[in-house]
């Protein structure tokens, strides 16, 4: 946590801001399926649902980072990703750059489920932000802003 005083139009003021680095996630699309990870998330003690994503490593790209963590995460490797949007998920307390991808392209796989991670149909997605279910806001971005891009081509 760095302690930055700003100073602006003979006011100032002093922010505490936490560095979390870069990061990345890449929304994967196969059949009109969502490529969603499952993880257990303390904030709200149970397991979430969540494009994959993580930290941008020293030394790797974002986009780089997107398909590692992508792998990491459900064994599926994407390929061909393009840009969807780029945003700072806060603009006073904390640095957390986040680039976000999508992709049709996957090598070796099959629309299957495990218990780390779930095919779902996109519109299925959708509604779980609706109803709640999906409240990762890094995932809620992600479909919505897929879905406002979508609906322009």
């Amino acid at each position: 946590i760095e302690k930055i005083t700003a100073e602006f139009d003979g006011f100032s003021k002093d922010y505490f801001v936490s560095d979390f680095g870069e990061k990345a996630a890449v929304l994967v699309l196969q059949d009109n399926h969502v490529l969603l990870t499952r993880q257990f998330r303390l904030l709200i003690n149970g397991l979430s649902y969540e494009i994959p994503g993580g930290k941008v490593n020293n030394g790797e790209n974002p986009k780089e980072t997107a398909i590692r963590e992508c792998l990491e995460e459900t064994g599926v490797m994407c390929t061909n990703l393009e840009h969807l949007i780029a945003y700072d998920p806060d603009l006073e307390y904390s640095r957390n750059h986040t680039h976000v991808f999508y992709t049709h392209d996957v090598k070796k796989a099959r629309i299957q489920n495990s218990d780390k991670y779930k095919w779902l149909p996109y519109n299925d997605c959708l509604e779980m932000i609706e109803q709640g279910i999906i409240t990762d806001s890094l995932s809620i971005i992600t479909l919505l802003a897929y879905k406002v891009i979508k609906e322009k081509i």
